[in-house]
């Protein structure tokens, strides 16, 4: 069953949802979604029933909005437990510190900001909301000088993003600071299955701008992140599935892995892949199949005939996000056309109302690796060059 709500569903997950007969939760948001009349509708009663009386029901949502439906509807199940073990951060860092006993971390309320001995802290850290989402409140400090108008900004971003999410998506009354972690960074869509192993969907590498980067930009894969990473990062599910119970269950994973190959988790955003409908439906594009019948149907990609003819190509998902210094009433439009001829290959454009959220959309592009100087020039952009 697909639990679908806000902030965005893409045509791709809809059609997925119809084509394959997967059925969909007749909430709210699904209901003014205009999905094909095919699709197969479920009621709160049959969805409960579904999932009580289904031997390995299967549950994805597109967003993190679905919480809510799960936490009110399926109380006495083992779901709530496990989202929340994973969606907070505190938690997660407690669940997993015997794997990673270095990883220094902290939780704090928004009001003790300003009392915050930051002198005392081992730098570089990073802050973010213990429930968060997209990288929104999330801030890298390097030294103790740059930490009042790091503090100031943080205040001005949680309030503006408690006015966007609910709390299940980001809760803006708890925060988390964890030690940095060095490392390249990775994002990854995954499932395991009703035994509990896990299965890899894709793997992205997160470019960065600088070292106190922690935006969204630029993430990429191709034939050899896909080769050199899919061993080690199955081995984290198996020891994370050795930790807590996992069946019939989808995630996205962040995580960063050092030069001397040492991997930590960054965080685990249950029952999705990630946001906005973004990694997953890149993974058509680059891999040939479609992740969300893969996680319902036990689909084990063969990655060996999958990356036979793949060498030599990038494919980008390049994050749209307002860094334009303007708010979005001082913006009258976007030249979506003028960012395109910045890409050789453009597979897909996805424009969002930039008013609503603080995004102006995403591309999924195909580059040639030695052409990755246009995904390194969109990387730097403030993206001023395409606001009017």
């Amino acid at each position: 069953m697909i639990i679908l709500d806000k902030p965005y569903v893409s045509d791709y997950l809809k059609n997925t949802a119809t084509d394959y007969q997967f059925p969909v939760l007749a909430n709210e948001y699904s209901k003014h979604l205009k999905l094909d009349s095919k699709t197969s509708l479920f009621s709160d009663e049959e969805a409960i029933r579904y999932f009580k009386t289904t031997p390995n029901a299967r549950i994805y949502t597109n967003s993190e909005n679905a919480i809510e439906w799960i936490m009110k509807h399926l109380p006495n199940t083992d779901l709530p437990k496990t989202i929340n073990q994973f969606k907070n951060k505190f938690a997660f860092r407690k669940l997993t510190e015997k794997l990673f006993p270095d990883v220094f971390y902290l939780s704090l309320k928004p009001e003790d900001l300003d009392s915050l001995k930051v002198e005392e802290l081992p730098k570089p850290f990073v802050i973010k909301p213990a429930v968060g989402f997209f990288s929104l409140a999330v801030y890298s400090v390097q030294n103790n000088e740059e930490w009042p108008r790091i503090k100031e900004k943080l205040k001005g971003e949680l309030k503006e993003a408690a006015l966007f999410f609910p709390s299940e998506v980001l809760d803006s009354t708890e925060l988390i600071i964890e030690g940095y972690i060095q490392g390249v960074e990775f994002a990854f869509d995954a499932y395991y299955d009703e035994n509990g192993n896990p299965t890899i969907l894709n793997i992205l590498k997160h470019e960065f701008a600088t070292v106190d980067d922690v935006s969204d930009r630029v993430y990429i894969t191709s034939k050899s992140i896909m080769e050199t990473f899919l061993s080690p990062f199955t081995d984290f599910l198996i020891a994370l599935g050795d930790l807590v119970e996992l069946r019939n269950f989808p995630l996205h994973v962040e995580v960063r892995m050092d030069d001397k190959g040492n991997l930590v988790p960054i965080e685990v955003n249950p029952l999705r892949f990630g946001g906005f409908c973004t990694t997953a439906d890149l993974t058509p594009y680059a891999w040939g199949f479609n992740p969300y019948a893969a996680f319902f149907q036990n689909h084990k990609p063969d990655w060996k005939t999958i990356l036979k003819d793949k060498a030599g190509k990038l494919f980008g998902l390049i994050v749209l996000d307002n860094s334009t210094g303007l708010k979005a009433e001082e913006i009258k439009s976007f030249d979506y056309q003028k960012l395109l001829k910045k890409f050789e290959k453009p597979l897909e454009l996805r424009a969002l109302d930039y008013h609503e959220y603080p995004l102006f959309g995403f591309v999924f592009t195909e580059t040639r690796e030695e052409n990755f100087e246009e995904l390194a020039a969109i990387l730097q952009s403030d993206l001023t060059e395409f606001v009017i």
